[in-house]
């Protein structure tokens, strides 16, 4: 395809000045459309396909009897020179799919055929410090506008028809290790973001800025001690200190470089009008430099969108000690106890444990393990705190020459990292993406220089099972019991999907595409995308057919931390492409 010459970081291909003026003219997302983002099949404007997360879509025209029929119509490179992992979720709007890349790139695609509309390329810095590969998962897209966050700390508006920047933003500076992965999130026309780098020593935080102007509203820092700010009328005003006031559960001045960053975004709860944002680790790793729970750090906090003020607070892992971010997504669900509906919402975290909470207030209502094997916890009191196994805490490296190793399962990597799972209201299951894996860690003596890694401690990643690492489950909440399993060879690494055509879908390194019945388990379609799968998969209906689509592309966090299971997966082929796939008109009737 004929491009045109990079300049100021975008380039725009021929397709621009070839588009309709009906289509240039087409209306820009609104709030309504966002919060109404589930229900209208035509499009997918929001991260997690509705401000919940739940990534469920009521589309039934692709269903168990008939998948077999969906076939690919088109895949779109991102170019051989820049692969590594891509991790994002394509967004669809009046025929045009918004789709992230590594590195800090976008693209706006031609739904129909495939052709590109334009491209934009970061201007990256070389001392960029991503912690866990160059990826990004996703835009948000407001008004006229698609927003995304980059390696380098940057909020970026484009005009959604030309690429070119309407406007841009640094959140945070870059050379102290801070850096943008996460997709925005976008809440009554403001963008909201997180931040990435908790093994720099960073400060995490939230922060909400005015969607059409880029202008900064508030700032919510996620460790104890740190102020808070919002913004009138161009002035800076104190909103309250993070947990009250300094030190209160951290030692001397280890909150001024306390991590809790923030990197994987949230989701939004319009019944409670609550932002739903999870927090990093805790720095250093060494946990016996910062005894104390460490706030806000390892939890889930639920966020006034309009001041930024910390409503409740979760702390999944109290003082961690195992890199256990809790940054997982915290998806709300409604079920029925004893006739009464219960507003909930439901985490699985990496460190083992899957959580149910009140979304209302933040209670705890029930916690069970949903990985085969926990040994730093024995289980979770009535609170829903950790009850923790003292010996299989890395030592103190005071103590002794580099502290005593232990072996902890889940490995840090988690029973469940980043990868998104999806929620079916029509069977009542999370379907959660995990994996098998321990880890030999101790702890090492640190001290904090910005910019540089902020760890203190050393490790090895090792499989628990020859046959398998990944597990995808699908998980009562309110029994917890797991209903099925599929077991994949490799690390499951990418998102999940559920329809109500009683479909799940997602991908593997290997490079498939996978559906399951929702119900059995029983896998029902797959095909190969020529590289690993660790995006997020999406569905939308156009003409009368229901397409799908998912990033393809291996890489992320496994190559780089996995140990000995990253051997395990070298031969796996990197790539970065997006794949579209459609059930044909004819192919409905026929399994009518």
């Amino acid at each position: 395809m004929k491009r045109l010459g990079l300049s100021t970081g975008f380039a725009v291909t021929a397709l621009v000045a070839a588009m309709s003026s009906a289509t240039v003219a087409q209306a820009g997302v609104t709030d309504k459309d966002i919060l109404n983002d589930q229900m209208t099949t035509e499009d997918v404007v929001s991260n997690g396909l509705g401000p919940q997360g739940q990534r469920y879509s009521p589309l039934t025209k692709l269903n168990t009897k008939n998948v077999q029929e969906l076939r690919p119509v088109w895949s779109f490179s991102f170019g051989g020179e820049k692969q590594r992992g891509q991790e994002s979720q394509p967004l669809v709007k009046d025929g045009v799919m918004y789709v992230t890349g590594s590195y800090s790139r976008v693209f706006a695609i031609d739904v129909k055929t495939g052709d590109e509309i334009w491209e934009y390329n970061a201007r990256l810095p070389d001392g960029i410090m991503p912690c866990c590969d160059v990826i990004n998962r996703g835009v948000a897209l407001y008004d006229d506008l698609v927003i995304f966050g980059t390696l380098d700390a940057k909020l970026v508006a484009l005009n959604k028809d030309t690429g070119k920047t309407v406007w841009k933003k640094t959140v945070s500076d870059y050379q102290e290790g801070y850096s943008l992965t996460a997709a925005p999130l976008i809440v009554n026309g403001k963008v909201i973001t997180g931040v990435s780098g908790g093994e720099f020593g960073v400060v995490g935080k939230v922060e909400a800025y005015d969607a059409k102007t880029g202008d900064l509203v508030w700032t919510r820092p996620t460790v104890e001690g740190h102020m808070g700010y919002i913004y009138k009328d161009g002035k800076k005003v104190e909103n309250g200190i993070s947990g009250g006031k300094p030190g209160q559960t951290w030692p001397g001045d280890l909150w001024k470089t306390g991590g809790a960053a923030t990197w994987l975004g949230g989701y939004y709860d319009p019944d409670t009008n609550s932002i739903f944002i999870g927090t990093g680790n805790p720095a250093p790793w060494n946990s016996h430099m910062r005894p104390g729970d460490n706030l806000f750090s390892s939890s889930r906090l639920a966020i006034d969108p309009d001041t930024g003020k910390i409503k409740w607070h979760f702390q999944t892992t109290p003082h961690d000690g195992w890199d256990f971010d809790g940054v997982n997504e915290l998806i709300s669900f409604d079920y029925t106890d004893g006739g009464k509906t219960v507003k909930a919402a439901a985490t699985a975290d990496r460190n083992g444990f899957f959580y149910v909470l009140n979304r209302e207030n933040g209670k705890f209502i029930r916690g069970f393990p949903f990985v085969d094997k926990v040994s730093w916890a024995k289980g979770l009191d009535e609170n829903g705190r950790p009850i923790y196994v003292d010996e299989n805490r890395p030592g103190n490296p005071a103590a002794a020459e580099k502290g005593s190793t232990v072996v902890a399962q889940p490995s840090f990597l988690g029973g469940k990292n980043w990868m998104p799972m999806a929620y079916s209201k029509d069977t009542g299951y999370f379907y959660v993406p995990s994996n098998e894996w321990a880890m030999d860690i101790w702890n090492e003596p640190v001290n904090y220089k910005k910019g540089a890694a902020y760890l203190g401690a050393g490790f090895t990643i090792h499989p628990t099972n020859e046959e398998y690492i990944g597990v995808l489950r699908a998980i009562d909440p309110k029994s917890g019991k797991e209903v099925w399993r599929y077991e994949n060879y490799a690390p499951l690494w990418g998102g999940v999907l559920a329809t109500a055509g009683n479909l799940v879908f997602t991908g593997n390194p290997e490079g498939y595409l996978m559906a399951f019945d929702a119900k059995s388990g029983e896998m029902v379609y797959k095909f190969n995308t020529g590289s690993g799968i660790v995006g997020s998969p999406i569905t939308w209906e156009m003409d009368g057919e229901q397409y799908v689509s998912v990033v393809s592309g291996w890489g992320g966090a496994v190559p780089l931390w996995g140990g000995e299971v990253a051997k395990r997966v070298k031969h796996l082929n990197q790539g970065g492409s997006v794949w579209t796939f459609k059930l044909p008109a004819s192919a409905e009737m026929a399994s009518k």
